[in-house]
């Protein structure tokens, strides 16, 4: 019926049309939102599977892969995305299934039988990544918790014909490796554990429409290094806690991960655009990178002088492309590594430049908020370090007690 003829059916049936469209219960809106991501990066050549796993000129041939993640938010269904950002050749995964791990542990290679799920990709059981590529899978029916664990396993018959491979190595969580297809099995025995994720780059859940997410940049400082293996006590594991699965915390960082230049993985403004923009539901994002461009950069005033010069240039850029995504952004100033082997210069120059960079990230208004972990981290009685409390010992990185501090530094009521 058109509009005209509804118009000339008088007054007591258009009271009647908008009595029925008042009367039904409109569904709750829900949107697909990550609750986990891994940067995906080349993996070096030491980071590569074990033999017999990479050959000459392949990996994982006949092989099985099991993993497994913390998710952040709950949802009523998942999705799975697998990356060959940097394989050098198709990714060709033969079978895949999701379950939830025995007994809810990270890094188990058993899982509870009665949650497994086949994953399917345009109603196919198998799928082709192509180089520079990634896939997205069918929905799949599983109710996922917050801050809980999923188990995502991987058969490729064929294996991938490169040593040219997607991975995140800082996983801190361990993975298992069988030959043969045991994509459903219960158990792995005999299989190989080794602590990266390879292909899988992020899990996606259906969440209330109203549902968001804090994207975080960073370098290894995020990535976890000093953390607990299995023990998801990295300071975005240990903020998602604080939320208790209210919002999507996503760590977008690498371990040596650099603001401006390549290195390990791709730059924050090279990458910024794939693992922050283009993610759905992204309200805020914090940028806690800087101090592997400060100290790999040359230990004299003219270097160091350049390397402070474009950090504030690179803050500002990523500011203004996240403003225009209506994201807003956080800065967090860079921590101390006085004493530092391998930062740590004799004349104090990196230091200088350190000093420098989070007083502009303090003062210069370009940031939405400030999240002053400098502040939180150094020793109050030698300001150039690490609190011992916090320290690994290698006056760079955090422990657990440590990152703990930097989770409980950040305003919830900025994330909600």
């Amino acid at each position: 019926m058109n509009r005209r003829s509804l118009l000339g059916l008088g007054g007591a049936a258009a009271v009647s049309v908008a009595t029925a469209v008042q009367g039904r219960r409109p569904r709750p809106r829900r949107d697909w939102l990550h609750t986990w991501v891994s940067m995906p990066q080349l993996t070096e050549p030491h980071n590569l599977p074990p033999a017999p796993f990479t050959g000459t000129d392949s990996v994982l041939v006949d092989t099985t892969l099991r993993q497994t993640v913390h998710t952040s938010i709950a949802g009523s269904s998942v999705r799975l995305r697998f990356s060959n950002a940097f394989g050098g050749a198709v990714l060709p995964i033969t079978a895949v299934s999701i379950a939830r791990p025995a007994g809810g542990r990270a890094g188990s290679a058993a899982i509870e039988p009665g949650t497994l799920r086949p994953v399917t990709f345009s109603g196919r059981t198998h799928t082709s990544v192509p180089v520079g590529a990634q896939v997205v899978s069918d929905p799949i029916d599983l109710d996922v918790p917050a801050r809980s664990e999923l188990t995502v396993t991987l058969y490729l018959a064929t294996g991938q014909a490169s040593t040219a491979v997607t991975s995140h190595p800082g996983s801190r969580t361990t993975s298992h490796l069988l030959r043969g297809d045991h994509h459903d099995a219960v158990d792995l025995p005999g299989a190989t554990p080794v602590v990266h994720w390879y292909f899988l780059s992020g899990v996606e859940v259906l969440a209330p429409g109203d549902s968001t997410a804090t994207v975080v940049l960073g370098d290894s400082l995020t990535d976890g290094r000093g953390s607990t293996t299995d023990g998801n006590d990295r300071w975005p594991d240990q903020l998602s806690a604080r939320l208790r699965g209210s919002h999507a915390v996503l760590n977008q960082a690498a371990g040596g991960n650099r603001v401006l230049q390549d290195g390990l993985g791709p730059s924050a403004l090279a990458r910024l655009d794939r693992d922050v923009l283009a993610l759905g539901g992204v309200a805020s994002l914090i940028v806690f990178e800087g101090v592997n461009d400060i100290g790999t950069a040359g230990a004299m005033p003219e270097a160091q002088q350049l390397v402070g010069d474009d950090l504030l240039a690179a803050y500002d850029q990523i500011v203004t492309r996240a403003h225009a995504r209506d994201i807003r952004v956080y800065g967090a100033t860079i921590t101390p590594f006085g004493g530092n082997e391998g930062y740590d210069d004799p004349g104090g120059l990196r230091e200088q430049t350190r000093t420098r960079v989070n007083e502009w990230i303090r003062r210069s208004g370009r940031f939405d908020a400030l999240l002053d972990f400098d502040a939180v981290a150094r020793d109050p009685a030698a300001p150039r370090r690490l609190l011992p409390a916090y320290d690994t010992g290698d006056h760079l990185h955090f422990n657990p007690v440590g990152y703990r501090a930097l989770a409980e530094a950040v305003p919830l009521r900025w994330l909600r």
